[in-house]
């Protein structure tokens, strides 16, 4: 076991925590990292880490949200039960897309889009769409200002939404963020319910990689093992920071930062690979 691997994954557990829910596509910034500091592990396993850090990052939603989300908890009366219950039904018909689409195109998405000129290319277009929605919405007041005013019609479009999560760059939570605005529903439910609809999308993308990497006669090493888990336990740490900046921030601010930021980063991942592959 490494001390340069062990800090190598600190790194990527933060980038993921950090990046994961605030709409500016941690694939772009895992492209990144991982070029600067790659993991001295066999490109499978880096396939699979990527993806199954992500559990830390669900557990502080969990976490945040346990009351929320627990349609179970003796606090809550008859009426909030049921209120959580059809918040759960909402949430499952916005997975249908994902879960149907995504797992026919998978593989696909995965061996013919999941390279840099991609990334930078969604980083960069997404960027753009982010702040001309936003001077769009200046002085708007949006219709749906709680997450149980989502119907599960909007739902079901924000679903739809999230299948263009499937090109790596765009976000997961850019897509449902931008696609739930669009429908109507303020900053904040957006991101709420993109919290929300995160938590069955990334379990069942883990579990999908891990039933793939073990199908495929694969076995993680003991090392792996802890590489793995130490980085979803910082992503989860560092998550709950990430979560509570961007509900205080959609508060007062709208997203026209981060579509800078999402042009910024694709111009330098289009730089940096385009200049190394000039190099090579």
């Amino acid at each position: 076991m490494s001390v340069i691997e062990i800090l190598k994954v600190i790194v990527q557990g933060i980038v993921e925590g950090f990046t994961e829910w605030l709409p500016i596509s941690s694939t772009g910034h895992m492209f990144l990292v991982d070029e600067i500091i790659h993991m001295d592990q066999p490109k499978e396993y880096l396939d699979v880490f990527f993806v199954v850090i992500q559990l830390g990052a669900i557990l502080a939603v969990v976490l945040l949200y346990f009351d929320r989300l627990n349609p179970f908890s003796r606090r809550k009366r008859p009426a909030a039960k049921r209120a959580t219950v059809i918040l759960w039904m909402k949430i499952v018909v916005a997975c249908i897309p994902a879960a149907v689409i995504g797992l026919l195109l998978d593989d696909w998405m995965e061996a013919h889009l999941n390279n840099a000129y991609v990334v930078s290319a969604t980083l960069i277009i997404y960027g753009v769409v982010f702040i001309l929605l936003e001077r769009r919405n200046q002085n708007v007041t949006f219709p749906v200002q709680k997450t149980s005013q989502v119907t599960f019609q909007t739902a079901l479009y924000i679903g739809l939404f999230q299948l263009l999560s499937l090109v790596p760059g765009t976000s997961r939570s850019g897509a449902t963020i931008l696609g739930a605005m669009l429908l109507g529903c303020s900053r904040g439910v957006a991101a709420e319910f993109s919290f929300f609809l995160g938590v069955p999308v990334m379990f069942g993308a883990s579990l999908l990689k891990l039933v793939k990497f073990f199908m495929e006669g694969s076995s993680f090493s003991g090392p792996q093992v802890f590489y793995m888990l130490l980085g979803m336990v910082v992503a989860f740490l560092v998550s709950v920071y990430s979560i509570r900046f961007l509900l205080g921030y959609v508060r007062n601010h709208d997203f026209t930062f981060f579509g800078y930021y999402r042009i910024v980063l694709g111009i330098v991942v289009l730089s940096y690979f385009g200049i190394t592959a000039l190099a090579v």
